[in-house]
């Protein structure tokens, strides 16, 4: 133990060190050429303009959760044991609830279920049935084409993808994912 607290100390030191040199040539002088100090030229700022950048609208981790609470309640009301995913538009997870008893299959089922969902903006149960005319889909790294994915849409672009898994069907997954994201309207 007593290696970690030196180990920590010894990083807050130099972190330290090093803020204080970044501080001390904020007003750091330089010589010109001609031999005279000079004050170091202030850093200048350019925003982007408008039309170069896109805003986009995401879930606040309080949605996210309250999404999440409701589908694993809707399970639980069931007697199903599931694990409740809510990632957002890229994929990241935002927040992840692991029922009672949930197989350990279903943490990782129920974020690719969310994911596949937000990035195709459909029902993981309506893109499965797409596998027929472009099986490679199946291919794409951290999807999961079974039901029980559901996008959040915006104005009809997705924001956000609940994904459930561990019911006995993806049917049932589908149905509470669903009520996580029916809560989102209340």
């Amino acid at each position: 133990m007593k290696h970690v607290k030196k180990a920590h100390r010894t990083r807050l030191t130099i972190g330290g060190a090093l803020v204080a040199l970044a501080l001390a040539g904020v007003g750091a002088y330089s010589a010109s050429a001609g031999g005279e100090d000079t004050a170091a030229a202030p850093a200048t700022v350019t925003e982007a303009k408008s039309e170069n950048t896109t805003a986009t609208t995401h879930l606040t981790v309080a949605a996210a959760t309250k999404a999440a609470r409701a589908a694993l309640d809707a399970a639980e009301a069931e007697k199903q044991r599931v694990t409740v995913a809510v990632v957002d538009r890229n994929g990241n997870t935002i927040v992840t609830l692991r029922g009672d008893g949930a197989g350990p299959q279903s943490y990782a089922s129920a974020e690719r279920k969310a994911y596949t969902a937000v990035a195709w903006n459909a029902p993981t149960s309506v893109l499965a049935g797409r596998l027929a005319q472009a099986p490679r889909l199946k291919d794409i790294p951290g999807t999961l084409f079974l039901g029980g994915g559901v996008p959040v849409s915006v104005e009809g672009g997705p924001v956000a993808g609940v994904g459930v898994a561990g019911a006995p069907s993806g049917d049932l997954d589908e149905k509470f994912a669903r009520a996580g994201v029916a809560a989102l309207a209340r």
